[in-house]
């Protein structure tokens, strides 16, 4: 690359910015033409996909990339095909740009309420999920914003590869290139700049590790939506149906290691402990799961000693901590503490333990008697999702398309003047 970086980054952001113009104006159905070409032309680049995904497996295992890491860098045909069904679910999804809610008569006269429009230029940063680059892609392009996708080093090839089929999407429904756009260079200096071009830039989203995403909430001056930890608790509470318990946290933990839905913590209620966790433990075990526990815990089953950190430690691996507590109240304050505000779940037949659980942990998403690994877009019927957000302003909880579009005021009248009664 012969110009800057921050040149570079530059004229990105120039060329998303006209892109946006049109893109915002753009038609459902030709926004959805550009999902549906994209998504066959994924299906015929199948080789060249794998080929390109080899390449960037290649390089994270010479340069001993952790095993979740590669897991997550993997495109599987399983994972080809998630693509390809979530742009075409994408495509078929309501539109949510130029919905009109609220109009209401004012006294003077005027109608007054709100329109769904886009955000403008979305910045998505992330690191190992190769699959990220057509969700971001996909529900940017719906939600009428244009993006600039910045993906990590070490799937490169990959993003590449899954670039050049939205591409041929965009070209078929005759839609500006830079609507969607792959950041070229792995140089680092490539975010410092497109986290500090608010004048290009009107959105932030980082995908990724602790570290990247306080190193972009701390030098950002564009607004940011994100997550720092997915902390992700189970409470098996004493009304729990114990073999429902069981499949429930076993699936939450293994379902996969490296997602942020997956469970960190179990915690057990002690009228339950000793009827559940060692044939729940005997299951852990023989997959391989590393078990932590409070002191409760090691007296029922063979675990390792959990330390003050384990209860604040996002694993990403085939490690669980396990605490036996009192019971709902000492839960749902555990959670709140140690938790991220993500996903907890409570495992119960009781409606009032539900209904207080729901109420009263404050994350993101909330759920009764099913695993937290459903915390996802995909699951949720958004399609895909542009990442999970643990704030509280704008967007909360995994962010689709609503997630990436704002609100305007539209007012309508006809002649009225402010200060003179009506005619």
């Amino acid at each position: 690359m012969t110009e800057s970086v921050l040149d570079y980054m530059t004229r990105l952001g120039r060329a998303a910015r006209a892109a946006s113009r049109v893109i915002g104006r753009a038609s459902t159905a030709q926004k959805n033409r550009a999902l549906q070409a994209a998504a066959n032309a994924l299906d015929a680049a199948r080789a060249e996909l794998a080929a390109a995904n080899e390449q960037d497996l290649a390089a994270g295992r010479a340069n001993g990339l952790e095993p979740a890491l590669l897991e997550r860098l993997e495109l599987t045909p399983a994972r080809i095909d998630g693509m390809i069904v979530g742009l075409r679910q994408v495509a078929a999804l309501p539109d949510p740009v130029g919905a009109i809610r609220d109009m209401s008569f004012r006294p003077s006269g005027i109608q007054v309420g709100k329109m769904r429009v886009p955000l403008g230029v979305i910045g998505i940063i992330y690191e190992s999920r190769p699959n990220v680059t057509i969700d971001a892609a996909s529900l940017c392009l719906k939600s009428g914003n244009a993006t600039i996708l910045r993906g990590g080093s070490e799937a490169i090839h990959s993003n590449r590869a899954i670039a050049a089929c939205i591409q041929r999407g965009l070209a078929e429904a005759e839609l500006p290139a830079a609507v969607v756009q792959v950041v070229e260079t792995t140089d680092r200096a490539a975010v410092g700049a497109m986290i500090t071009m608010p004048e290009y830039v009107d959105v932030i989203v980082p995908r990724g590790g602790r570290g990247l995403i306080e190193r972009i909430s701390r030098d950002a001056r564009v607004p940011v939506i994100k997550h720092l930890d997915g902390i992700c608790h189970v409470y098996v509470s004493a009304h729990a149906d114990l073999p429902k318990a069981q499949r429930i946290a076993f699936n939450a933990k293994t379902y996969r290691y490296g997602i942020c839905g997956a469970m960190e913590t179990l915690l057990v209620d002690q009228t339950v402990a000793k009827d559940f966790l060692p044939s729940m433990a005997a299951q852990f075990r023989e997959k391989g799961v590393e078990l932590r526990g409070c002191e409760r815990t090691l007296a029922i089953i063979d675990a390792v000693a959990a330390s003050e950190d384990d209860w604040s430690t996002e694993y990403l691996a085939p490690i669980l901590s396990i605490r036996v507590v009192d019971g709902l109240d000492q839960a749902i304050e555990h959670i709140n503490h140690y938790g991220s505000h993500h996903t907890d779940s409570i495992v119960s037949e009781n409606l009032a333990d539900t209904r207080r659980f729901v109420a009263e942990v404050d994350s993101a998403s909330v759920m009764i008697n099913t695993p937290t690994c459903f915390a996802d877009g995909f699951e949720y019927g958004l399609g895909a999702e542009i990442g999970i957000s643990t704030d509280k302003l704008h967007a909360r909880g995994p962010v689709g398309l609503e997630g990436l579009t704002c609100e305007k005021y539209v007012v309508v009248g006809d002649g009225q003047l402010r200060g003179q009664a009506p005619v």
